[in-house]
């Protein structure tokens, strides 16, 4: 185990999007349980600092493996294909138009029932997405292609993500 391993190689798990959530969560509690700075109070200072940086990069692979979202834009990290999600913005048009319809819908939206009922349909729509993200980055043929593809999928993703935060701050806003 080394400080520069991959997040799946250091929670000991193959390298794609499906993963069993409790897996991820064994393996942090295991590797926490190895690193805790508390278990090395006896041996100085040095060997403290050791295992906070330790502790500290077991805790950051914890939080991309666990969350899909996270876990699909490092693994198109991994593979080459970074997201350049500030250079690249480029989306699809049906994608744009699927964005721009989100957003009057919200403008809109008078109540809280109006508000649940679009977060239910984006949610449905990060739902499928999430799926073809999956099924690209596990595709055993052309990686490079499917990994390229799942990429702009994780780029729409983060923008959905984004959304789904503006709904929530709207139902907040109208008091749920």
């Amino acid at each position: 185990m080394k400080l520069d391993d991959d997040d799946f190689s250091l929670f000991g798990l193959p390298q794609r999007q499906t993963q069993d959530r409790a897996a991820i969560d064994a393996s942090w509690k295991a590797l926490q349980a190895q690193v805790h700075p508390d278990r090395f109070a006896a041996q100085g200072a040095a060997a403290q600092r050791l295992s906070a940086q330790w502790a500290m990069r077991v805790n950051e692979a914890h939080q991309r493996l666990r969350d899909p979202l996270k876990r699909a834009a490092y693994l198109c990290e991994l593979r080459g294909v970074p997201l350049q999600i500030h250079e690249n913005t480029r989306m699809p048009t049906a994608f744009l138009m699927e964005q721009m319809a989100w957003r009057e819908a919200l403008d809109e939206a008078r109540g809280p029932a109006e508000v649940e009922a679009l977060d239910a349909e984006v949610v449905k729509r990060e739902r499928e997405l999430l799926a073809e993200v999956q099924g690209l980055l596990d595709a055993a043929d052309d990686v490079a292609a499917s990994t390229a593809a799942a990429a702009q999928q994780v780029r729409a993703l983060m923008f959905i993500h984004r959304f789904r935060s503006d709904l929530d701050r709207r139902l907040e806003a109208l008091g749920q």
